[in-house]
């Protein structure tokens, strides 16, 4: 079997998963899953390797993740994670929309852009003074 090798993004984060055969272990950012932090974050990336069942114990993830936050990283990395496992088992495909959408389908919401001569957010306007 070749290397599967799928991208998840979310706001400013990205997700870069390769799936190879072996036996089930999760590698992000060069440490296993288990002792990845904050807890919040393992459980949302070990979201599709439960759905998936006995297809995630046939093979091993690697999943390098940059950029934003660790919540948008983790978002980023069970997008790739559940794209590589449906490119692998076609079958999983219809588990992951009934239980979620986010699975497979990225949430393209960004930050709006500050505009020129608004100081701070994106839509404040400046102070005026009548006196």
């Amino acid at each position: 079997m070749k290397k599967i090798v799928t991208i998840g993004r979310r706001k400013q984060s990205i997700a870069r998963a390769s799936l190879t055969e072996g036996t089930g272990r999760v590698i992000v950012n060069n440490m296993d899953l288990d002792i990845f932090m904050p807890s919040v974050a393992q459980l949302k990336i070990r979201e599709p390797l439960v759905l998936a069942g006995d297809t995630a114990k046939k093979v091993n993830i690697s999943v390098k993740m940059n950029g934003g936050g660790v919540i948008t990283q983790a978002d980023a990395a069970r997008l790739a994670i559940a794209r590589a496992l449906v490119e692998y088992s076609p079958k999983l495909k219809e588990i992951y929309l009934n239980y979620d959408r986010q699975l497979l389908v990225a949430d393209i919401r960004v930050k709006e852009s500050s505009k020129p001569n608004h100081h701070g957010q994106a839509r404040a306007s400046t102070q005026t003074s009548y006196r």
